[in-house]
């Protein structure tokens, strides 16, 4: 079982251990599956294989790389896209190509909705979620129907095979069954947390960064000037960030929780991978730092007292699966729970979501900056269940919404 809380049943999100398939994950469209190595540097690697015949509208072919599946060809860029975690489908609107994902893993509505909160802050960014599969209904156990995958027939699965190769019903020839009838794969999800993979897929697994990911999943879509443009925003908001944040005896201590019928779900945000995306860069206290905090890991309300931490923020909080002000409310109606200083200095918020692509991550660094040193960044408008991303003032953004969304267009 994976040691991180965000894979349990608890967030109504399961994404599983992974469990990989040792040489069955590389896969084409079109072609013979040749090109070039990844460069040296681990640099995600795009190589055309074939020049353009003129006076045609056929691209020539083109890789992209990617831990476990390694390089995968195209043909054209993918019009019909699988996708399980919420981070592909924001890369997806990112390169301008939201309109080519299909699906969404165990909650499209949540998820789709998280993705419109922070849109309708960049002016002609969108994501139309109405019509997308839900892969995973949880009803059973934690899987997805084979058969789906042929009912979608898509151009590409977007997903990590190892993620799949662990849920019910599936085994590695199931994952190669669908690369050679339907379509490839290519996702990695472990880097979440940089969590161990099984010893079959340890050959073949690779851990990155969110931006490391955004990089190469843009070599699918073929937008490796949008990546650059997008990771120039994200550098200078970690500069400004960097460049203000108070000396380390001034910054609080952060707790990242979950809060279900009476309990606490804790998890650690200074570990490595791309959850922490978001709060890792702020350099805060992890409150849980001195405690052993594993997916078995719980807290009450007396023994979450004793760790007593500056700032709790609520996982999941933006338009997603907790209404977090109710759950504030609960927390303060509590003898115990209301004694927590997080409550009583009303700094209890609503954080991030995790499962987060490049758009997200720079509101999520922007919120999260404000909810720890609002003396540096600005104060935090606070959040209601349901609302869009708040509206900060021009003067107090820490990065330019029109810049993206110019980015996002194309221009």
């Amino acid at each position: 079982m994976n040691d991180d809380h965000d894979l349990t049943r608890r967030e109504y999100l399961t994404y599983g251990s992974a469990i990989g398939a040792s040489g069955l994950l590389a896969g084409c469209i079109g072609g013979d599956g040749t090109g070039t190595p990844t460069d040296a540097d681990g640099t995600a690697d795009l190589t055309e294989t074939s020049e353009p015949t003129e006076g045609t509208a056929t691209p020539s072919s083109y890789t992209a790389s990617m831990a476990p599946v390694g390089e995968v060809e195209f043909d054209a860029v993918p019009t019909d896209v699988m996708v399980y975690s919420l981070l592909y489908a924001d890369m997806a609107v990112a390169y301008g190509h939201g309109d080519a994902v299909n699906s969404l893993g165990f909650s499209a509505e949540a998820g789709g909705n998280t993705l419109d909160a922070y849109y309708e802050r960049l002016p002609g960014v969108s994501f139309d979620h109405e019509d997308i599969e839900q892969l995973n209904s949880g009803e059973s156990g934690v899987t997805i129907d084979k058969e789906l995958f042929y009912e979608l027939n898509s151009d590409l699965h977007l997903v990590d095979p190892c993620l799949v190769t662990s849920f019910d019903g599936w085994a590695a020839s199931d994952i190669e069954e669908i690369r050679e009838n339907v379509a490839p794969w290519f996702g990695n999800t472990l880097s979440r947390r940089n969590s161990e993979p099984p010893e079959s897929c340890a050959d073949e697994y690779e851990y990155y960064t969110l931006w490391e990911i955004a990089d190469r999943t843009a070599d699918v879509f073929r937008a490796g000037s949008t990546y650059e443009e997008l990771a120039a925003v994200h550098d200078d908001l970690l500069s400004t960030i960097e460049a203000d944040l108070p000396p380390e005896s001034e910054r609080p201590s952060v707790a990242s929780v979950i809060f279900m019928q009476g309990t606490f779900y804790p998890s650690r945000i200074s570990t490595d991978g791309f959850s922490n995306a978001h709060v890792r860069p702020l350099g805060a206290e992890d409150a849980f730092a001195g405690d052993d905090v594993n997916y078995q890991t719980s807290y009450d309300y007396e023994q979450l007292l004793e760790i007593d931490p500056d700032v709790i923020l609520h996982r999941y909080g933006i338009n997603s699966y907790y209404d977090v002000g109710s759950i504030r409310g609960t927390i303060a109606d509590d003898p115990v729970g209301g004694e927590l200083t997080a409550i009583k200095d009303d700094r209890f918020y609503a954080g991030g979501h995790p499962v987060q692509g490049p758009l997200m991550n720079l509101f999520q660094l922007e919120m999260t900056a404000k909810q720890l040193y609002p003396e540096q960044f600005g104060e935090w408008p606070g959040y209601e269940q349901g609302d869009p991303y708040p509206e900060i003032p021009e003067d107090e953004r820490l990065f330019d919404r029109d810049r993206v969304a110019d980015i996002v267009g194309g221009e």
